[in-house]
Protein backbone atom coordinates (compact mmCIF):
# COMPACT_ATOMS: atom_id res chain seq x y z
CA UNK A 1 0.00 0.00 0.00
CA UNK A 2 1.52 2.25 -0.44
CA UNK A 3 12.19 11.59 -1.28
CA UNK A 4 15.26 12.06 -2.56
CA UNK A 5 18.10 11.13 -0.28
CA UNK A 6 19.77 14.41 0.51
CA UNK A 7 23.14 12.72 0.78
CA UNK A 8 24.58 10.05 -1.49
CA UNK A 9 22.05 7.41 -2.48
CA UNK A 10 22.13 4.63 -5.05
CA UNK A 11 19.06 3.90 -7.14
CA UNK A 12 17.61 0.61 -5.99
CA UNK A 13 16.48 -0.18 -9.54
CA UNK A 14 18.76 1.50 -12.08
CA UNK A 15 16.98 3.64 -14.68
CA UNK A 16 17.51 2.83 -18.35
CA UNK A 17 18.23 6.51 -19.07
CA UNK A 18 19.04 9.33 -16.64
CA UNK A 19 16.00 10.62 -14.72
CA UNK A 20 13.69 8.99 -17.30
CA UNK A 21 12.22 5.84 -15.77
CA UNK A 22 10.06 5.20 -12.70
CA UNK A 23 10.95 1.51 -12.26
CA UNK A 24 9.50 0.55 -8.86
CA UNK A 25 7.07 1.71 -6.16
CA UNK A 26 7.77 5.41 -5.56
CA UNK A 27 10.26 5.59 -8.41
CA UNK A 28 14.06 5.32 -8.25
CA UNK A 29 14.99 3.86 -4.85
CA UNK A 30 11.46 4.50 -3.59
CA UNK A 31 12.18 8.19 -3.06
CA UNK A 32 9.09 9.58 -4.81
CA UNK A 33 11.31 12.22 -6.44
CA UNK A 34 12.03 13.09 -10.08
CA UNK A 35 13.82 15.84 -11.98
CA UNK A 36 12.12 18.09 -14.50
CA UNK A 37 8.79 19.89 -14.11
CA UNK A 38 5.22 18.76 -13.59
CA UNK A 39 3.25 18.90 -16.86
CA UNK A 40 -0.12 20.70 -17.08
CA UNK A 41 -2.82 18.58 -15.40
CA UNK A 42 -6.11 18.93 -17.27
CA UNK A 43 -8.28 15.77 -17.16
CA UNK A 44 -10.27 17.14 -20.09
CA UNK A 45 -7.07 17.11 -22.17
CA UNK A 46 -4.87 14.21 -21.06
CA UNK A 47 -2.23 12.90 -23.40
CA UNK A 48 -4.18 9.67 -23.10
CA UNK A 49 -6.75 7.95 -20.86
CA UNK A 50 -7.01 4.16 -20.80
CA UNK A 51 -9.60 1.93 -19.14
CA UNK A 52 -8.07 -0.62 -16.77
CA UNK A 53 -9.83 -3.99 -16.26
CA UNK A 54 -10.57 -5.16 -12.73
CA UNK A 55 -9.65 -3.20 -9.63
CA UNK A 56 -6.46 -2.46 -7.76
CA UNK A 57 -4.36 0.22 -6.15
CA UNK A 58 -1.10 -1.05 -7.61
CA UNK A 59 0.86 1.98 -8.78
CA UNK A 60 2.06 2.28 -12.37
CA UNK A 61 5.77 1.90 -13.09
CA UNK A 62 7.52 2.96 -16.28
CA UNK A 63 10.73 1.63 -17.86
CA UNK A 64 12.00 1.56 -21.41
CA UNK A 65 8.89 3.28 -22.75
CA UNK A 66 6.52 0.69 -21.26
CA UNK A 67 4.12 1.04 -18.33
CA UNK A 68 3.41 -1.91 -16.02
CA UNK A 69 0.65 -2.22 -13.42
CA UNK A 70 -1.32 -4.90 -11.58
CA UNK A 71 -5.07 -5.36 -11.30
CA UNK A 72 -7.46 -8.05 -10.03
CA UNK A 73 -10.60 -9.80 -11.16
CA UNK A 74 -12.60 -12.07 -8.85
CA UNK A 75 -10.92 -15.22 -10.17
CA UNK A 76 -7.61 -13.89 -11.43
CA UNK A 77 -4.78 -11.41 -10.94
CA UNK A 78 -3.67 -9.38 -13.94
CA UNK A 79 -0.29 -7.99 -14.98
CA UNK A 80 -0.76 -5.30 -17.63
CA UNK A 81 1.73 -3.67 -19.98
CA UNK A 82 0.85 -0.47 -21.84
CA UNK A 83 2.74 1.74 -24.24
CA UNK A 84 3.74 4.63 -21.97
CA UNK A 85 3.45 7.18 -24.80
CA UNK A 86 0.04 6.14 -26.18
CA UNK A 87 -1.77 4.08 -23.52
CA UNK A 88 -2.21 1.16 -25.93
CA UNK A 89 -2.26 -2.24 -24.19
CA UNK A 90 0.73 -4.28 -25.34
CA UNK A 91 0.12 -7.44 -23.33
CA UNK A 92 -1.76 -8.90 -20.38
CA UNK A 93 -0.77 -11.84 -18.20
CA UNK A 94 -3.31 -13.63 -16.02
CA UNK A 95 -2.40 -15.30 -12.70
CA UNK A 96 -4.70 -17.49 -10.58
CA UNK A 97 -6.65 -15.90 -7.75
CA UNK A 98 -9.89 -15.85 -5.82
CA UNK A 99 -11.92 -13.43 -3.73
CA UNK A 100 -10.56 -12.99 -0.20
CA UNK A 101 -10.94 -10.51 2.63
CA UNK A 102 -9.17 -7.16 2.53
CA UNK A 103 -9.51 -3.83 4.30
CA UNK A 104 -12.18 -1.61 2.73
CA UNK A 105 -9.43 0.65 1.35
CA UNK A 106 -7.28 -2.20 0.12
CA UNK A 107 -7.69 -4.41 -2.95
CA UNK A 108 -6.61 -7.82 -4.18
CA UNK A 109 -3.95 -6.14 -6.33
CA UNK A 110 -2.16 -3.52 -4.24
CA UNK A 111 1.47 -4.45 -4.85
CA UNK A 112 3.47 -2.47 -7.41
CA UNK A 113 5.77 -4.17 -9.96
CA UNK A 114 9.50 -3.51 -10.21
CA UNK A 115 11.49 -3.44 -13.46
CA UNK A 116 15.21 -3.99 -13.97
CA UNK A 117 17.40 -5.15 -16.87
CA UNK A 118 14.44 -5.95 -19.12
CA UNK A 119 12.64 -8.03 -16.48
CA UNK A 120 9.37 -7.31 -14.67
CA UNK A 121 8.90 -8.58 -11.10
CA UNK A 122 5.48 -8.89 -9.48
CA UNK A 123 4.31 -10.07 -6.05
CA UNK A 124 0.76 -11.45 -6.32
CA UNK A 125 -1.65 -12.83 -3.71
CA UNK A 126 -4.05 -15.55 -4.87
CA UNK A 127 -6.25 -15.15 -1.80
CA UNK A 128 -4.21 -17.56 0.33
CA UNK A 129 -0.54 -17.40 -0.61
CA UNK A 130 1.83 -14.86 -2.12
CA UNK A 131 4.32 -15.54 -4.89
CA UNK A 132 7.02 -13.63 -6.73
CA UNK A 133 6.73 -13.81 -10.53
CA UNK A 134 9.23 -12.70 -13.17
CA UNK A 135 8.43 -11.85 -16.81
CA UNK A 136 10.33 -10.39 -19.71
CA UNK A 137 9.36 -6.86 -20.72
CA UNK A 138 7.51 -8.57 -23.62
CA UNK A 139 5.37 -10.63 -21.23
CA UNK A 140 7.08 -14.03 -21.40
CA UNK A 141 7.26 -16.16 -18.25
CA UNK A 142 10.72 -16.40 -16.69
CA UNK A 143 10.25 -17.91 -13.24
CA UNK A 144 8.07 -17.92 -10.10
CA UNK A 145 8.87 -18.43 -6.42
CA UNK A 146 6.28 -19.12 -3.72
CA UNK A 147 6.58 -16.90 -0.65
CA UNK A 148 4.17 -18.83 1.57
CA UNK A 149 0.70 -18.16 2.91
CA UNK A 150 -0.25 -14.63 3.86
CA UNK A 151 -2.40 -13.59 6.82
CA UNK A 152 -3.50 -10.06 7.63
CA UNK A 153 -6.78 -8.37 8.43
CA UNK A 154 -5.80 -5.74 5.84
CA UNK A 155 -4.93 -8.00 2.90
CA UNK A 156 -1.87 -7.80 0.62
CA UNK A 157 0.26 -4.85 -0.47
CA UNK A 158 3.84 -6.05 -0.93
CA UNK A 159 6.06 -4.60 -3.65
CA UNK A 160 9.45 -6.03 -4.70
CA UNK A 161 12.66 -4.05 -5.10
CA UNK A 162 15.72 -4.84 -7.21
CA UNK A 163 19.39 -4.01 -6.75
CA UNK A 164 22.54 -5.42 -8.32
CA UNK A 165 20.86 -8.50 -9.79
CA UNK A 166 18.89 -9.38 -6.64
CA UNK A 167 15.13 -9.11 -6.00
CA UNK A 168 14.11 -8.31 -2.41
CA UNK A 169 10.67 -8.91 -0.88
CA UNK A 170 9.73 -7.96 2.66
CA UNK A 171 7.11 -10.61 3.51
CA UNK A 172 5.69 -9.06 6.67
CA UNK A 173 2.32 -10.26 7.99
CA UNK A 174 0.41 -10.72 11.21
CA UNK A 175 2.63 -12.85 13.44
CA UNK A 176 5.32 -13.68 10.86
CA UNK A 177 7.99 -11.68 9.03
CA UNK A 178 10.90 -12.54 6.76
CA UNK A 179 13.03 -10.58 4.30
CA UNK A 180 13.83 -12.67 1.22
CA UNK A 181 16.34 -12.25 -1.60
CA UNK A 182 16.31 -13.99 -5.01
CA UNK A 183 18.57 -14.08 -8.04
CA UNK A 184 16.89 -11.80 -10.59
CA UNK A 185 17.89 -13.97 -13.58
CA UNK A 186 17.03 -17.43 -12.27
CA UNK A 187 14.75 -16.92 -9.27
CA UNK A 188 17.02 -19.04 -7.10
CA UNK A 189 16.91 -18.03 -3.41
CA UNK A 190 20.00 -16.13 -2.27
CA UNK A 191 19.14 -15.63 1.39
CA UNK A 192 16.22 -15.25 3.80
CA UNK A 193 16.37 -13.46 7.15
CA UNK A 194 13.57 -13.72 9.74
CA UNK A 195 12.42 -10.43 11.28
CA UNK A 196 10.63 -9.90 14.60
CA UNK A 197 6.90 -10.03 13.80
CA UNK A 198 3.87 -8.21 15.17
CA UNK A 199 1.34 -6.47 12.91
CA UNK A 200 1.61 -6.66 9.13
CA UNK A 201 3.64 -3.81 7.62
CA UNK A 202 3.96 -2.98 3.94
CA UNK A 203 7.16 -0.98 3.50
CA UNK A 204 9.27 -1.75 0.42
CA UNK A 205 13.06 -2.12 0.90
CA UNK A 206 15.24 0.77 -0.26
CA UNK A 207 18.95 1.32 -0.53
CA UNK A 208 20.91 3.56 1.83
CA UNK A 209 24.46 4.69 1.15
CA UNK A 210 26.32 6.91 3.60
CA UNK A 211 29.72 8.50 3.02
CA UNK A 212 32.53 6.05 3.71
CA UNK A 213 30.19 3.07 4.20
CA UNK A 214 29.02 0.25 1.91
CA UNK A 215 25.49 0.28 0.54
CA UNK A 216 22.86 -0.98 3.00
CA UNK A 217 19.39 -2.42 2.40
CA UNK A 218 16.94 -0.47 4.58
CA UNK A 219 13.66 -1.88 5.93
CA UNK A 220 11.25 -0.46 8.49
CA UNK A 221 8.36 -2.32 10.13
CA UNK A 222 6.43 -2.29 13.41
CA UNK A 223 9.25 -3.99 15.27
CA UNK A 224 12.50 -2.59 13.84
CA UNK A 225 14.31 -0.29 11.47
CA UNK A 226 17.11 -2.42 10.07
CA UNK A 227 19.99 -2.02 7.64
CA UNK A 228 21.24 -5.21 5.97
CA UNK A 229 24.18 -6.16 3.81
CA UNK A 230 22.29 -6.63 0.49
CA UNK A 231 24.66 -9.39 -0.61
CA UNK A 232 24.32 -11.61 2.46
CA UNK A 233 21.36 -10.45 4.56
CA UNK A 234 23.64 -9.82 7.54
CA UNK A 235 22.34 -7.12 9.89
CA UNK A 236 24.61 -4.06 9.75
CA UNK A 237 22.67 -2.03 12.30
CA UNK A 238 19.21 -2.05 13.83
CA UNK A 239 17.00 0.17 15.97
CA UNK A 240 13.96 -1.20 17.82
CA UNK A 241 11.13 1.27 18.56
CA UNK A 242 10.19 1.24 22.24
CA UNK A 243 6.43 0.80 22.49
CA UNK A 244 5.19 1.63 26.00
CA UNK A 245 3.51 -1.00 28.14
CA UNK A 246 -0.12 -1.23 27.07
CA UNK A 247 0.54 0.80 23.92
CA UNK A 248 -0.50 -0.82 20.64
CA UNK A 249 2.56 -1.16 18.37
CA UNK A 250 1.96 0.74 15.14
CA UNK A 251 2.34 -0.37 11.52
CA UNK A 252 4.74 0.93 8.87
CA UNK A 253 3.20 1.35 5.42
CA UNK A 254 5.65 3.72 3.75
CA UNK A 255 9.36 2.99 4.10
CA UNK A 256 11.96 5.15 5.86
CA UNK A 257 13.64 8.10 4.12
CA UNK A 258 17.15 9.44 4.72
CA UNK A 259 17.86 13.16 5.07
CA UNK A 260 20.09 15.35 7.20
CA UNK A 261 21.94 12.30 8.50
CA UNK A 262 18.70 10.83 9.88
CA UNK A 263 16.62 7.80 8.94
CA UNK A 264 13.02 8.98 9.36
CA UNK A 265 10.11 6.52 9.58
CA UNK A 266 6.34 7.01 10.02
CA UNK A 267 4.11 4.62 12.00
CA UNK A 268 0.34 4.52 12.46
CA UNK A 269 -2.88 2.55 12.50
CA UNK A 270 -6.54 2.83 11.57
CA UNK A 271 -7.48 3.96 15.07
CA UNK A 272 -5.74 7.29 14.48
CA UNK A 273 -2.53 6.78 16.49
CA UNK A 274 0.49 8.36 14.81
CA UNK A 275 4.24 8.30 15.46
CA UNK A 276 7.18 9.73 13.50
CA UNK A 277 10.71 8.83 14.56
CA UNK A 278 14.19 9.76 13.36
CA UNK A 279 17.19 7.51 13.97
CA UNK A 280 20.82 8.64 13.91
CA UNK A 281 22.70 5.66 12.43
CA UNK A 282 26.17 7.20 12.64
CA UNK A 283 27.09 6.82 16.32
CA UNK A 284 28.67 3.81 18.05
CA UNK A 285 25.18 2.32 17.85
CA UNK A 286 21.99 3.71 16.27
CA UNK A 287 20.03 6.06 18.53
CA UNK A 288 16.75 7.92 18.41
CA UNK A 289 17.40 11.53 17.37
CA UNK A 290 13.85 12.87 17.75
CA UNK A 291 10.21 11.82 17.68
CA UNK A 292 6.71 13.21 17.09
CA UNK A 293 3.88 11.45 18.90
CA UNK A 294 0.21 11.82 17.91
CA UNK A 295 0.94 14.86 15.78
CA UNK A 296 -0.45 15.34 12.24
CA UNK A 297 1.93 12.82 10.61
CA UNK A 298 1.07 10.22 7.93
CA UNK A 299 0.09 6.59 8.24
CA UNK A 300 -0.41 5.39 4.63
CA UNK A 301 1.06 8.20 2.46
CA UNK A 302 4.85 8.00 2.22
CA UNK A 303 7.34 10.67 3.28
CA UNK A 304 9.40 12.89 0.97
CA UNK A 305 12.85 14.37 1.66
CA UNK A 306 14.71 17.25 0.02
CA UNK A 307 17.50 19.63 1.06
CA UNK A 308 17.62 18.45 4.68
CA UNK A 309 13.86 18.71 5.19
CA UNK A 310 11.09 16.06 5.34
CA UNK A 311 7.69 16.72 3.76
CA UNK A 312 4.40 14.87 3.95
CA UNK A 313 0.65 14.96 3.56
CA UNK A 314 -1.41 13.19 6.21
CA UNK A 315 -4.24 10.73 5.65
CA UNK A 316 -6.61 13.60 6.58
CA UNK A 317 -5.10 16.08 4.13
CA UNK A 318 -2.73 18.23 6.19
CA UNK A 319 0.70 19.09 4.76
CA UNK A 320 3.84 19.56 6.82
CA UNK A 321 7.56 20.24 6.64
CA UNK A 322 10.14 19.57 9.38
CA UNK A 323 13.89 19.90 9.72
CA UNK A 324 15.22 16.38 9.14
CA UNK A 325 18.06 16.71 11.63
CA UNK A 326 16.11 18.12 14.59
CA UNK A 327 12.42 17.43 13.88
CA UNK A 328 11.63 21.13 14.35
CA UNK A 329 8.49 22.18 12.51
CA UNK A 330 9.13 24.44 9.52
CA UNK A 331 5.45 24.81 8.58
CA UNK A 332 2.14 22.94 8.83
CA UNK A 333 -1.30 23.64 7.33
CA UNK A 334 -4.49 22.06 6.01
CA UNK A 335 -4.55 21.58 2.26
CA UNK A 336 -7.01 18.89 1.17
CA UNK A 337 -9.36 18.30 4.11
CA UNK A 338 -10.18 14.95 2.53
CA UNK A 339 -8.94 11.38 2.93
CA UNK A 340 -5.57 10.69 1.27
CA UNK A 341 -4.24 7.20 0.50
CA UNK A 342 -1.92 7.86 -2.46
CA UNK A 343 1.62 8.91 -1.62
CA UNK A 344 2.78 12.33 -2.81
CA UNK A 345 5.58 12.79 -5.32
CA UNK A 346 8.12 15.58 -5.70
CA UNK A 347 8.93 16.74 -9.23
CA UNK A 348 11.36 19.56 -9.91
CA UNK A 349 10.83 21.10 -6.49
CA UNK A 350 7.03 20.79 -6.46
CA UNK A 351 4.94 18.33 -4.44
CA UNK A 352 1.97 16.68 -6.17
CA UNK A 353 -0.67 15.02 -3.97
CA UNK A 354 -4.11 13.61 -4.74
CA UNK A 355 -7.04 12.67 -2.49
CA UNK A 356 -9.30 9.62 -2.57
CA UNK A 357 -11.97 11.70 -4.32
CA UNK A 358 -9.54 12.65 -7.08
CA UNK A 359 -8.78 16.22 -6.05
CA UNK A 360 -5.15 17.12 -6.73
CA UNK A 361 -2.89 19.72 -5.11
CA UNK A 362 0.55 21.09 -6.00
CA UNK A 363 2.84 23.21 -3.80
CA UNK A 364 6.50 24.15 -3.69
CA UNK A 365 8.85 22.14 -1.48
CA UNK A 366 10.73 24.80 0.45
CA UNK A 367 11.05 26.62 3.77
CA UNK A 368 7.98 28.79 3.09
CA UNK A 369 4.39 27.56 3.22
CA UNK A 370 3.68 28.89 -0.28
CA UNK A 371 0.57 28.85 -2.44
CA UNK A 372 -1.32 25.79 -3.71
CA UNK A 373 -2.56 24.94 -7.21
CA UNK A 374 -5.48 22.52 -7.36
CA UNK A 375 -7.85 20.67 -9.66
CA UNK A 376 -9.85 17.46 -10.18
CA UNK A 377 -8.75 14.20 -11.81
CA UNK A 378 -12.36 13.21 -12.42
CA UNK A 379 -12.53 9.89 -10.55
CA UNK A 380 -11.38 8.43 -7.21
CA UNK A 381 -7.63 7.91 -6.76
CA UNK A 382 -5.94 5.65 -4.19
CA UNK A 383 -2.83 4.49 -6.10
CA UNK A 384 0.37 6.51 -5.86
CA UNK A 385 1.23 8.42 -9.07
CA UNK A 386 4.33 8.02 -11.23
CA UNK A 387 6.35 10.37 -13.41
CA UNK A 388 8.69 9.46 -16.28
CA UNK A 389 10.00 11.17 -19.41
CA UNK A 390 8.24 14.38 -18.43
CA UNK A 391 4.84 12.67 -18.17
CA UNK A 392 2.65 12.23 -15.08
CA UNK A 393 0.72 8.97 -14.70
CA UNK A 394 -2.26 8.76 -12.34
CA UNK A 395 -4.23 5.57 -11.76
CA UNK A 396 -7.85 6.27 -10.96
CA UNK A 397 -10.54 3.84 -9.90
CA UNK A 398 -11.18 2.70 -13.47
CA UNK A 399 -8.71 4.49 -15.73
CA UNK A 400 -5.06 5.38 -16.14
CA UNK A 401 -4.46 9.04 -16.99
CA UNK A 402 -1.32 10.37 -18.66
CA UNK A 403 -0.50 14.09 -18.69
CA UNK A 404 2.42 15.57 -20.56
CA UNK A 405 4.09 15.90 -23.97
CA UNK A 406 3.66 13.48 -26.86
Amino acid sequence: MRAALSVLTLALTPALSPAADWPRFRGPNGTGVADGVLPPIDPAKPLWKAAIPGRGVSSPVVAGGKLFVQSAEKTSRLVLCLDAATGKTLWTRELPGKVAHTHDRNTLASGTPAVADGRVFVVAWDGEAVALHAFTADGKDLWSQGLGTFTSQHGPGHSPAVYNGTVFVNVDQDGSAVLKAFDAKTGEPRWAVPRPANRASYSTPSLLERPGKPAELLVGTTTAITAYDPATGKVVWEYLPAWASGEMPLRVVGGPVYAGGRVVCAFGDGGGARYLMAVDPDGPKPAKAWELRNKPTPYVPCLLAKDGRVYWITDKGRRSCVDARTGAEVWEAAVAQQEVTASPILVGGEVFAVTETGRWFVWEAGPELGTVRRGEIGEPVSASPAVADGRLYVRGDRHLFCFGPK
